[in-house]
């Protein structure tokens, strides 16, 4: 237990060196950079035609045609931004292939007035992640196939560690100063366990290795020189006094050019959160909200989430392979032999209709930006 604790507080220091050594943007510059935004709402997206993000960005799968179709309904209803996760795989396979893949994917959101906010790194379920055909998903099960990037083989392994560096530097040089990039999220939820579906396969030291290649995950996206800022979102803890920040939250919070953060609660414990998050002064992003049976509505977070001029992005857009309608404890109990009694995310169903009619009528007016429907 010692040698574990001196071993994070050394890691914690090294990510604090690491922080002060980096040109994180001033209070002002993030301020300019918000200002010019316009208040940002939008949804985690992956196309319904897609289990994960591998199925998503390889060559084979890639499908402009529903991407399009599918931003088409974002746009509808008002949405500007849409956060969007990369996978380290597909670069290490056809670099120039996948950037002319994000290059497609961008020239589809501008045409539908929607800036994506690009994900690089992610801690959350499978930790096997493996390119080419991937596998159907598992009847009734929440997310059953997303998978996490870097996998845990290349997370233990420091030798895989310049790919990494070679990844995040390629993407984001690429689009360093592309306008129709609102962001960049360098890691989602990096200490994340995933107790309840893959802990008996991930690594036993994971948050250590993750804390400790965070910030030079953060040092490489810095050193291609983005004109866009940096974040990446806590989602656990209690965040409104510095000294209660964990390893990964800290660094999290040090290295972020704008401030994000994840809440599936109700309102009030929303906006309490809100309030937390005021002390950093700096632009707050909302990059996680919105599961109907936890109480996390969007008629109860927007308006908060407006008031304080906070960015709000659900989780999911369109119903799919991912079946994120499904609430979490599926894992447990898959829903086999019916439908959740309320879906858990998503808005649209797979053929563009509103799940609720009424919410899509509620984020057209909460925006004031929807256009009628080209359905």
């Amino acid at each position: 237990m010692l040698k574990r604790t001196l071993l994070a507080l050394l890691l914690l220091f090294a990510a604090g060196g690491a922080t002060k050594a980096q040109s994180r943007w001033t209070d002002a510059a993030a301020a300019n950079w918000y200002a010019k935004q316009g208040w940002l709402v939008g949804s985690n997206y992956i196309p319904a035609d897609a289990i994960n993000e591998l199925e998503m960005w390889q060559a084979d799968t890639f499908d402009v045609k529903r991407i399009d179709q599918e931003l088409g309904w974002a746009e509808a209803i008002g949405l500007n931004t849409m956060r969007v996760f990369l996978h380290d795989l597909p670069w290490q396979l056809d670099a120039a292939g996948f950037t002319k893949r994000i290059e497609l994917f961008l020239q589809i959101a501008a045409k539908h007035h929607i800036k994506p906010l690009f994900v690089l790194f992610d801690s959350c379920w499978d930790p096997e992640p493996r390119l080419g055909k991937q596998h159907a998903p598992r009847p009734g099960v929440h997310n059953s196939g997303w998978v996490q990037s870097p996998g845990a083989k290349a997370l233990q392994d420091p030798a895989q560690y310049p790919r990494l560096e070679a990844y995040v530097k390629g993407v984001v040089g690429a689009f360093a100063r592309d306008e129709r990039v609102l962001a960049w999220d360098i890691w989602n939820e990096p200490d994340n366990g995933n107790g309840g579906s893959y802990t008996e396969r991930e690594p036993k030291n994971k948050n250590e290795l993750v804390i400790a290649l965070l910030p030079r995950a953060f040092a490489w996206a810095r050193a291609a020189h983005p004109t866009q800022p940096l974040t990446s979102g806590v989602w656990k803890g209690d965040w409104s006094i510095a000294e209660k920040l964990g390893p990964a939250e800290k660094i999290q919070m040090e290295m972020s050019d704008v401030i994000s953060f994840h809440s599936y609660d109700k309102p009030e414990v929303f906006e309490k959160k809100v309030l937390s998050l005021q002390q950093y002064h700096r632009p707050t992003l909302c990059t996680e909200y919105m599961a109907r049976g936890n109480g996390s509505t969007f008629q109860g977070t927007l308006p908060i989430a407006k008031k304080f001029d906070v960015a709000a992005i659900n989780w999911g857009l369109v119903a799919g392979k991912t079946q994120t309608y499904f609430p979490w404890d599926s894992w447990q109990h898959p829903y086999t032999d019916r439908e959740p009694a309320i879906w858990f995310h998503e808005i649209f169903r797979t053929d563009g209709t509103p799940y609720s009619a009424e919410e899509a009528a509620f984020i057209k007016e909460m925006t004031g930006r929807g256009i009628a429907a080209a359905r």
